[in-house]
């Protein structure tokens, strides 16, 4: 299984399986990064430029771990591992519910890309402690589903929001 630098788990043992695709790549299948990031890589946006900027994973000629500037990023609202949406309080310095996690770090020796998911953090505490993996069938812990009702609550209140038994109430 992959590990961190620090040598403790990220629950995969291949970190392209998760990567859907290219944070560059547009809808037309095109590389965004060889027209804005061309300073970065001049020779790379050069051969892109003189290919149309054609993405060549998206024509089979690569995969995506042969590609340079690979980035995967998931931008879920919710866990990938147990589902549990996120819930964002505006003006607050709270911990979030749901945080990235890297399922590939730089090694000293190899090129290595960007790829995350988004875990919540119950989650991903239990990956990195090495018992869990990403593809594990669960569910929200208790805390955690407390966590985001406490949130839920909080959120409701603001917006004056009053549940049907409540209105009745009156």
């Amino acid at each position: 299984m992959e590990t961190t630098p620090s040598g403790t788990s990220v629950g995969v043992d291949d970190p392209y399986a998760y990567a859907e695709r290219c944070d560059h790549l547009t809808d037309d299948g095109r590389c965004r990064f060889a027209v804005e990031q061309q300073d970065r890589d001049p020779a790379f946006a050069r051969e892109r430029e003189h290919e149309n900027l054609r993405c060549p994973v998206g024509t089979d000629e690569w995969e995506w771990c042969d590609c340079p500037h690979f980035r995967a990023r998931n931008r879920s609202e919710s866990c990938v591992r147990c589902g549990l949406d996120g819930i964002r309080m505006a003006h607050t310095d709270e911990r979030p519910l749901l945080e990235n996690h890297h399922l590939s770090y730089k090694n000293e020796t190899e090129l290595t890309h960007e790829i995350t998911v988004t875990l919540c953090r119950w989650c991903h505490a239990s990956v990195h402690n090495s018992w869990a993996r990403i593809d594990d069938d669960a569910s929200p812990t208790s805390e955690a589903i407390a966590a985001r009702e406490t949130r839920r609550a909080r959120e409701q209140a603001e917006f004056g929001f009053q549940s049907a038994a409540e209105r009745r109430e009156e």
